[in-house]
Formats: C-alpha cells, sequence, structure tokens
C-alpha cells in the first residue's frame, strides 16, 4: 500500500527512546518528514507547547493534526485516511 504525501513534523530530543521509534517507523513507512530537535531548538520547544500544550516528546503533527507520545494507531489512522 503506497501511503499519500503527508506534511510530517516530529518534535523531538536525541535521548528519547519514543522519539527514535516514532522518526524509525515513519523511516520504514517511507513517510518523509521534518525533524525539530527541541532541546537545542528554543523556538521549536515553544512551538510545540503552544500546538501540543505538552512539554513532554515525542509530539508529531500530522497535516496538522497533533498525536502526543508514540501512538502508533494515531500515526497509523492519520498517515491512511487520505490514501
Amino acid at each position: 500500500m503506497r501511503m499519500a504525501n503527508h506534511e510530517v513534523t516530529v518534535y523531538s530530543t536525541p535521548t528519547c527512546p519514543w522519539c527514535t521509534r516514532a522518526k524509525s517507523y515513519l523511516k520504514e513507512l517511507g513517510i518523509p518528514f521534518e525533524e525539530k530537535d527541541v532541546s537545542v531548538d528554543i523556538q521549536a520547544a515553544r512551538e510545540m507547547v503552544r500546538i501540543s500544550g505538552q512539554m513532554g516528546v515525542p509530539v508529531l503533527v500530522i497535516d496538522g493534526n497533533v498525536v502526543v507520545g508514540f501512538d502508533k494507531r494515531r500515526i497509523d489512522q492519520l498517515l491512511s485516511d487520505s490514501v
């Protein structure tokens, strides 16, 4: 099954194991994404808190939909909605 084009941003830190899993999963699916390291990018950290209300990572934004944590079922749902 080929995934449609999606706009995906992953807010993460280098030491977060769930961030690593989320990014690996997107790569497995062939989904390109923009990664924002909130441990060094203060602007990205503020943006993440503003859109998600969360300070924890990972936060994924898929086509404008916010996913907090590595919620595989929600990620799959958002990526398959426009297939």
